[in-house]
């Protein structure tokens, strides 16, 4: 009899290994594992032995059976692995469906290649919390306390001093706080601003701001700076310009232009038929400023630059409405 369940054993594997359908495993299950197969009939032969052989034998057909039910188990949830929502088994020899893979954001795309221009020129970058003090925010940067920024119509106020922050320029503050001259970073970050929501303006955008201090840097610095960034960034044809305008954090302070790379100055949509496009603001570090950081002003002189990175990539890309960049909106962003 051992023999025999030697022999069920051997055609019951080699049963399994013809399967190929869910009708085959069932013919495989009605021929071994049924109330009338092979191992329940050698069941009962066992019965017609000395009762001395019955224990050992028992013990032999329970490990058969334990076996090919397990046997019979793996090979039925194999099957059914191997089946596609079409029904039918999988064809091996298919090329895979690669999945589609996704890309930055364009906005992180522009800060990156940002960080990457001014990197390369020897800045660091620098990081700082969104929750701010209003030391932080305006009283170091020579706001005045009556300055229209501190009201609750411009500025997101947690409290009496605690704000979300309106621009990345507390990150300059705390930096210098901690190290001496000389100072060389860009400052990327969140900011939010309570306005309302709009085609050109949002309650929270990305800056990214720049400072350099040491001694002897000058407006010349600050303009061979931000030149040699726009020529690497929008093109190495630009034209570019300066208009004096005005920073409580520094003096003088002047906004940045650069000739419409779209019209080449000739007057489109983008640049409002002028011409030109404001790029960023910038000026010299108030000695206010340098003086509440235990900066000496008759040794230390800086220069400062920002720029909104919607507005930035906006004018790189030719989107005329901020609201895209948030709204995930998958058609958009495959441009990118």
């Amino acid at each position: 009899m051992n023999d025999k369940v030697g022999d069920v054993r051997i055609a019951l594997l080699a049963a399994l290994e013809k399967v190929t359908s869910e009708t085959d495993i069932e013919q495989v299950r009605v021929q071994f594992l049924s109330r009338s197969g092979a191992i329940a009939n050698l069941f009962d032969e066992m019965r017609s032995l000395p009762s001395a052989e019955k224990p050992a034998m028992g013990k032999m057909l329970n490990e058969l059976k334990a076996d090919a039910q397990s046997a019979f188990d793996e090979k039925k949830k194999s099957l059914s692995a191997a089946k596609i929502v079409g029904g039918g088994p999988i064809d091996l020899t298919l090329p895979g469906r690669p999945k589609p893979v996704g890309t930055k954001h364009p906005l992180m795309q522009t800060i990156d290649e940002i960080k990457r221009i001014f990197v390369s020129m020897g800045f660091s970058v620098a990081t700082g919390p969104e929750i701010e003090t209003d030391y932080y925010n305006f009283g170091a940067l020579n706001f005045a306390p009556d300055h229209p920024a501190r009201d609750m119509q411009d500025t997101f106020f947690i409290s009496k001093e605690i704000l979300l922050r309106t621009h990345t320029s507390p990150v300059q503050i705390r930096t210098m706080e901690k190290q001496k001259p000389p100072v060389r970073e860009i400052m990327p970050g969140r900011v939010y601003r309570n306005e309302a929501i709009s085609a050109r303006s949002l309650v929270s955008f990305y800056q990214i701001e720049g400072l350099y201090v040491d001694q002897g840097v000058s407006f010349s610095d600050l303009k061979g700076t931000l030149v040699a960034f726009a020529r690497q960034f929008y093109g190495n044809d630009v034209k570019y310009k300066f208009r004096p305008t005005f920073f409580p954090f520094t003096e003088p302070s002047a906004d940045m232009y650069i000739s419409c790379f779209l019209c080449k100055g000739k007057g489109c949509r983008m640049c409002k038929r002028a011409g030109w496009l404001e790029i960023l603001g910038s000026g010299m570090v108030h000695p206010h400023v340098l003086k509440n950081v235990g900066y000496d002003t008759e040794k230390y002189t800086g220069f400062a630059f920002g720029m909104g990175m919607e507005r930035t990539a906006s004018l790189r890309y030719g989107v005329d409405d901020l609201r895209l960049y948030y709204e995930n909106d998958v058609r958009f962003l495959r441009q990118f």
